[in-house]
Order: structure tokens, then sequence, then C-alpha cells
């Protein structure tokens, strides 16, 4: 029976930190913005921590929810839902990329606790990045201001990355 509620425990856990991350983007860091070229989006996290051996059709599905549910509150139409399935699309190949050498080990989490600072570094700044960037730049649709939109991209995606970690020792140590 214990065992039986502690596998229940995560679909439950994972449904509340996706509302939870979603809720403090809309409410919190959506209002963090500086000069026009910082604005953080911590929700990305969410998608950096799930399980190593999460399901690719539920990761894209979660993905173009969650990017709906941004595009829907910010006026975004689509712009937040491909960079998010673009994220969900990739995160399988980064994982692969900066696995270790004996790979992954059973019942482990993407968390700085288990993998190591240097590790989940990588992890997160190609994640946000690559997110980042597609996002800004479907923002703009276009590459006239392509400099300006670069820089926006970098600092954003530092931003966002200062923030992920600090959660990291913050709220999921374990």
């Amino acid at each position: 029976m214990n065992k039986q509620l502690r596998m229940n425990k995560g679909p439950v856990i994972i449904i509340l930190q996706f509302i939870v991350l979603l809720f403090l983007q809309l409410l919190l860091f959506n209002n963090i913005q500086f000069s026009g070229f910082i604005n953080p989006y911590v929700y990305v996290l969410f998608f950096l921590l799930l399980p190593f051996t999460f399901s690719r059709a539920l990761l894209l599905f979660l993905g173009l929810a969650g990017g709906l549910v941004m595009d829907l509150f910010m006026g975004t139409p689509g712009v937040h839902a491909a960079a998010t399935v673009l994220v969900a699309y990739i995160r399988p190949a980064v994982l692969e990329l900066i696995a270790p050498h004996d790979g992954y080990e059973a019942n482990t989490l993407p968390r700085i606790s288990y993998m190591g600072l240097e590790w989940f570094i990588k992890y997160t700044v190609i994640i946000v990045f690559a997110h980042h960037l597609t996002l800004f730049y479907l923002e703009v649709f276009s590459f006239s201001h392509f400099f300006h939109t670069l820089l926006k991209v970098i600092l954003s995606s530092v931003f966002s990355i200062a923030f992920i970690i600090l959660s990291q020792f913050l709220v999921f140590r374990k």
C-alpha cells in the first residue's frame, strides 16, 4: 500500500509544479523587467525538473499546454507555445548530449543535489538559451533588430538561469 501511494505521488507533484511555476511566472516574474532588455522566464524550470525517463509524448503535450497558457495570459499568439514545444522536443537530445559517461542512475532527477552544479548549469544554459532565443525572435518576427534582440536573449537568459539555480538551493534541495 505504501509503495503504491508513493508511485501515485509522482504525477500529483508534477502537476502541482506545473501550476505553481505558471502562476509564479504570470503573477511575479512577468512583472520583473529592466529597461526592456531583461525579462526572466522561470517557468522553463518545469521542463528542466521532469524525470529523466519522462514520456516524450507527454513532454511535448505539456510543452504545448504550458506555452498556450502563457500565450493566453500574455496576449502572444503561439510564441510561448512554440518556444516551450521546442524545449520539450530538444530536451531528450540535450540530456543525451551532456549525460555522464556511465549514464543516468535510476530514480535520480535533474537537480543540482543529484547531478552536481556543473552538469546542472550546462543543462540549464542550453535549455533556457534555446527557449529565449526562440521566444524573443518569434516575438519580434524580424531580423532587422538582430543585435538588439540577441542582447535581450542573452540578458534575459542570464537572469532566468540565475533564478533557476537559486531555486535549486532554496526550494529543490533534495
